[in-house]
């Protein structure tokens, strides 16, 4: 897939939903002319930040407690509160003393000098933005406020907002601040200099990753979005485009204008005694050594899974022990976090045409499950470079997503694992998809994952390192900013250097 996927929105869903009944999809579902290419992290920062950050230490002690997402309120922190695994970011520190400085003014655009656009989206565009005299990169990313309203767009940008301030993961940006001017609403966050996984991918032999590759970046995406539903958000718009490469390898999911928020009860329950691959609706292993688990998909030479083999001596020993303990749970099960928001419904007609699960092309409504069938078309295309249901146009693809079945090319090196993985999240029935009850729990579970140490997981040694962004270049180069009245530069800051203003929008 050379070009990039176009997004769907919501107010497209009577007129396919109808095409499809009449089999006369047209092409008139509105898209986004191009992806949204969100923020991460880069440490590349001048010394200047922590000189300054000496300077600012009782004002940032004073206000270490209380930051703002607002730009005219005095604390940031009291509203998002501090990230704990970002104690250490010294970009917290410096967006502090430029608000300790600056007083009831706050932060503004005439802090920020706007290096490069590095995309747009649906409702705004990124820059690459430095803070001035500090050296710190952040993504900038800023929305018109009256086409915001002109386009009914209000609701997705203040819902991306609320999401981002709840947002603490390694694997998720950081909002480190939010401001208004009065055309434009901006979010400041972390900014990935490895680009995406789109961009990555084509970079690759054969346009597709290796599978050791393949698993490092879905593992990490898989607790990102195991996070997310933990704190009620379904992501809804999983795609190589959206997932970013911060520069030490490991990814930033981006672009949450698409997601809903519902409620959630995170439960700790005790494992079920009986094997995972026994209790689903299809063998989530390739098979294993008992032949009660041989279920129809499972066409691969049988494997050995530890759950379905035990010495009989050991399970005497728990026999007796439940005897002697009968109120106890089983000695070999293990208590499992499920933090699945099952109860999630939404009629929402949204997401990318490749990438749209069944259910919401049907018009049946759809809950948490999109997001593991999104994940299914992310690990398919990341190991074969391309999605399964793709057709010529995007009236192809939606019916192909419906009604065509699961297919792997031919002459693949891809393990069965991996295709055995691909297939249960898949499933066009979602109350039948792995990870439906039990969320990424199970998922995490399937031998794809088998060698991957979830709690060392940032340890990791990532596929590839990006190159170091460089900041001298753009220096030398005329780069846009935005017009503004905002309070924070002197007009002389803002003509200073090779910085051009233009109106945005």
């Amino acid at each position: 897939m050379n070009e990039q996927p176009h997004k769907i929105e919501n107010g497209d869903a009577d007129s396919v939903a109808s095409s499809l009944q009449d089999l006369s999809i047209t092409n008139s579902v509105s898209i986004s002319l191009c992806s949204s290419i969100v923020s991460g992290s880069d440490h590349s920062i001048s010394s200047n930040v922590s000189n300054a950050s000496n300077g600012c230490s009782e004002a940032k002690e004073s206000e270490k407690s209380s930051l703002s997402c607002d730009p005219n309120e005095s604390s940031f922190r009291s509203f998002c509160p501090s990230k704990p695994h970002k104690g250490n970011d010294i970009r917290w520190d410096a967006i502090q003393c430029i608000k300790a400085k600056d007083g009831n003014f706050g932060l503004g655009l005439g802090h920020f000098r706007l290096l490069k656009k590095l995309g747009c989206g649906d409702i705004g565009s990124v820059f690459l933005a430095e803070l001035r005299g500090m050296g710190c990169l952040f993504a900038m990313k800023v929305m018109d406020k009256g086409m915001l309203a002109g386009r009914k767009k209000l609701l997705r940008a203040q819902t991306e907002r609320e999401i981002l301030c709840l947002l603490d993961h390694p694997f998720l940006p950081t909002l480190y601040s939010h401001f208004e001017t009065e055309k434009f609403s901006c979010l400041l966050m972390e900014f990935c200099n490895g680009g995406d996984l789109h961009i990555l991918r084509q970079r690759q032999p054969g346009k597709h990753f290796s599978e050791q590759a393949a698993r490092f970046y879905a593992s990490e995406v898989l607790l990102a979005l195991e996070y997310l539903h933990m704190m009620g958000v379904v992501y809804r718009d999983l795609k190589p485009e959206n997932v970013l490469v911060r520069e030490d390898g490991h990814i930033m999911l981006s672009d949450f204008d698409l997601s809903l928020r519902c409620c959630v009860s995170p439960t700790l329950v005790q494992s079920s005694t009986e094997p995972s691959c026994r209790i689903s609706s299809y063998c989530i292993e390739p098979s294993c050594i008992d032949p009660a688990c041989k279920l129809p998909v499972c066409v691969e030479p049988s494997c050995l899974q530890p759950s379905c083999f035990k010495p009989r001596f050991l399970n005497s020993k728990v026999a007796k022990a439940k005897s002697e303990r009968p109120n106890l749970a089983n000695s070999d099960s293990l208590p499992v976090l499920i933090v699945e928001p099952t109860t999630a419904r939404s009629m929402s007609f949204v997401g990318t045409h490749e990438y749209l699960a069944p259910e919401i092309i049907r018009g049946d409504g759809h809950g948490s499950a999109v997001d593991w069938w999104t994940f299914g078309i992310f690990l398919y295309e990341l190991l074969f470079g391309r999605t399964p249901f793709k057709g010529s146009g995007n009236r192809e693809t939606l019916f192909n997503v419906v009604g065509q079945p699961l297919k792997f090319p031919e002459g693949s090196a891809v393990s069965f694992a991996a295709k055995d993985l691909i297939r249960g999240l898949l499933i066009k029935d979602p109350q039948k998809r792995l990870g439906f009850k039990r969320g990424a729990t199970e998922i995490k579970q399937h031998t794809f994952f088998e060698s991957v140490n979830w709690a060392l997981i940032r340890s990791t040694q990532p596929p590839e390192i990006p190159k170091p962004i460089d900041i001298s270049f753009l220096n030398h180069t005329s780069q846009p900013t935005l017009a503004s009245n905002d309070r924070g530069a002197t007009d002389s800051d803002r003509s200073s250097g090779p910085y051009l203003d233009f109106e945005f929008f």
